[in-house]
């Protein structure tokens, strides 16, 4: 099944610090592109403005995560993404949303996006999977991927099924209908990123954030199950689309 993806990226992050490294939807891409080298994949810069003509116009989507906030009404093309979520729904075209995206999905769909008392996720962290999905091969009980959050999803949009999370972020996953799922955190994330991304964050969290991430960010994460876990949801939302 040759598929044509677009990765909607929300990153608006333009220090120098970013710009040493691929953006986030190139990184989808290199996570995705290895294990189906036959889909074509196109990074469209959502905060930029630039999106889709429709949710027809591309035979799934990836939204990538963001230093902004899903709540910050003040940032024009957050409202336009939350335009092109209903819509996506509405066509019922294959979905996944990553950190940002998955509260952005969210907010879009009626659900409850807050700042978590606790302060940041941040290293690494763990899913509990509640539920096994098709997709979901090989299965596994719990995943461990890159996390960087100090919002979540605290209410779901009505219809949302939780998948898996955690005593720290309990909505860590949804599923909507066969076509979207969202996840909290990044498989898209190597750990040579985290650690400078800790680096660069040195100066500006305090420092109990900081010594519980260097303490969990070398725990082993299970980037190439959930990028086989991705491509496969993708291909089962195409074949399960009424």
């Amino acid at each position: 099944m040759t598929l044509r993806l677009a990765v909607l990226l929300t990153n608006d992050d333009t220090s120098p610090f970013a710009a040493h490294f691929p953006n986030d939807g190139q990184k989808v891409v290199q996570l995705l592109q290895p294990l189906r080298p036959d889909w074509s994949f196109e990074v469209l810069p959502v905060k930029d403005g630039v999106l889709p003509s429709g949710p027809e116009a591309f035979d799934g989507y990836v939204i990538t995560g963001s230093p902004a906030s899903v709540n910050d009404d003040s940032l024009p093309w957050v409202g336009q993404l939350l335009d092109f979520i209903r819509a996506v729904d509405a066509a019922r075209q294959p979905l996944i949303g990553l950190c940002f995206g998955h509260q952005a999905v969210a907010r879009a769909l009626g659900g409850q996006v807050t700042r978590h008392a606790a302060g940041w996720g941040l290293g690494t962290a763990v899913t509990h999977w509640q539920a096994e999905r098709p997709w979901m091969q090989p299965a596994q009980t719990t995943t461990t991927l890159m996390a960087a959050h100090n919002e979540q999803v605290t209410r779901m949009p009505e219809g949302a099924e939780c998948l898996g999370g955690s005593d720290f972020c309990p909505i860590g996953s949804m599923q909507i209908g066969q076509h979207i799922w969202t996840t909290q955190y990044h498989p898209e994330m190597p750990l040579v990123f985290m650690q400078a991304l800790l680096g660069y964050l040195a100066d500006k969290l305090d420092t109990n954030t900081m010594a519980r991430a260097h303490a969990n960010i070398h725990q082993a994460v299970d980037v190439p199950l959930f990028g086989q876990w991705m491509a496969q949801f993708i291909e089962h939302a195409r074949k399960t689309r009424p």
